[in-house]
């Protein structure tokens, strides 16, 4: 237990110092721009450098606490689903993930950008994002896996807002949910030549009692013959009665 604790403690510890680095960095880098349009060029095929996907709460440095601020009741059900992970967690069926999982999820994607939208394309299971930038409003009465999204820029940032949301999809592996309550605002930040600051602000007034922020590092992919490769997902096996017996 004690070991678990400090091995905790120093992941947390490092990420601290990996998202301190990435602000330092982000207020002395000037991003290039992209020609057909003059905002930060943020094309290229990224990924995120911590396994977040395993565990989205250690990616948090908003609140000071670094918990997720659940209502009780929610935490509750927080606590159910990851009894239930296996079966829960709708990524084992090969659904879309969500946003802003999709994102963290030890998947690379790649940004195509233009003037009137930009494009995420994810390797996982041939899921995208399309982010519209013309001004137009968020769609109104409809549900989609991944939100609808909305961009501008602020200054070299791209910030995304997304609504519509369904409640099926979870934040990670851990049984992280919200429901279709959930607001997420993005920010997409150069901070040097291969290095982009991914934040999004969550807030879900069903299930947490205030707005709480994770910040993640992505790296760019340099390599010459670097491009998404084909991924078909599999749907796991339902576990048996025993071996779910077992996993208690």
């Amino acid at each position: 237990m004690k070991y678990g604790f400090v091995r905790s403690l120093s992941a947390r510890s490092m990420m601290l110092t990996a998202v301190l680095a990435v602000a330092a960095n982000a207020a002395s880098y000037t991003a290039p721009k992209a020609p057909w349009e003059g905002h930060a060029d943020l094309s290229g095929i990224w990924q995120a450098k911590a396994n977040a996907g395993d565990d989205v709460e250690k990616l948090v440095v908003d609140p000071s606490n670094k918990k997720i601020p659940y209502l009780p009741d929610a935490l509750k059900q927080k606590g159910a689903n990851a009894k239930n992970k296996a079966q829960g967690d709708d990524t084992n069926k090969c659904y879309m993930p969500g946003v802003p999982r999709l994102m963290y999820m030890n998947y690379p994607f790649q940004i195509f950008q233009t003037p009137k939208y930009i494009m995420i394309v994810s390797e996982y299971a041939h899921v995208y994002r399309q982010i519209f930038m013309d001004g137009s409003a968020h769609l109104d009465g409809l549900q989609f896996w991944d939100g609808d999204s909305r961009g501008h820029w602020d200054g070299d940032s791209l910030v995304v807002d997304v609504t519509g949301f369904n409640d099926q999809t979870w934040f990670d592996k851990a049984g992280n949910y919200h429901s279709e309550d959930l607001h997420v605002v993005e920010r997409f930040t150069r901070t040097g030549p291969d290095t982009l600051a991914y934040e999004a602000t969550i807030a879900d007034p069903k299930t947490f009692s205030k707005p709480w922020k994770i910040s993640v590092p992505m790296s760019l992919d340099k390599k010459p013959n670097a491009r998404l490769m084909e991924y078909e997902c599999q749907e796991l096996a339902p576990l048996s009665a025993s071996e779910a017996q077992k996993k208690k």
